[in-house]
């Protein structure tokens, strides 16, 4: 990605987005003290440049009966290219997996999972993850508590917001 360049309010508009994806343009433009048109171009501009990713709505867990999230770390037993595609695509079909990262150090792969509760992470675990060609080791952590959530990136590596 080319170097992009931010001016104060473009860091207003990314940080007002974040907090407020569903304010209307002309909300938008108020917050950050612009014209509704000058606000609109911004807003457009960073999208082209792939700046904003997209909008979506952040669901609660528990009210669409998610009660149980867990950290799986994952190990492959075999590092090569076509054992590593392999449980890329086995990842992207499992519904209860809401983001997996490549990892350095002693495990390959970190999932991030949302399930109804220990039942649902047992057949997740048994008849999907342990089931996958290539897994050699599963290591889980069940999120007792949420201490902090913050999912906006944040801006002050770009300058004074």
């Amino acid at each position: 990605m080319a170097s992009i360049t931010f001016d104060r309010t473009d860091l207003r508009l990314l940080a007002e987005i974040q907090q407020h994806g569903r304010a209307t343009n002309a909300e938008l433009a108020a917050r950050v003290n612009l014209s509704p048109s000058a606000c609109l171009r911004r807003v457009q501009r960073l999208e082209a440049e792939g700046v904003i990713a997209g909008y979506g709505a952040r669901l609660e867990p528990r009210a669409i009966g998610l009660g149980l999230q867990a950290f799986v770390r994952v190990q492959l037993s075999k590092h090569g290219q076509a054992a590593i595609n392999h449980f890329v695509e086995a990842v992207q079909l499992w519904d209860e997996v809401v983001a997996c990262h490549a990892l350095t150090g002693d495990m390959d792969y970190l999932l991030h999972v949302y399930v109804r509760d220990l039942d649902h992470f047992s057949a997740f675990l048994l008849d999907k993850l342990l089931d996958a060609a290539g897994v050699a080791d599963v290591n889980s952590s069940f999120v007792l508590r949420t201490v902090k959530e913050f999912r906006a990136l944040p801006l002050s590596q770009l300058g004074r917001v």
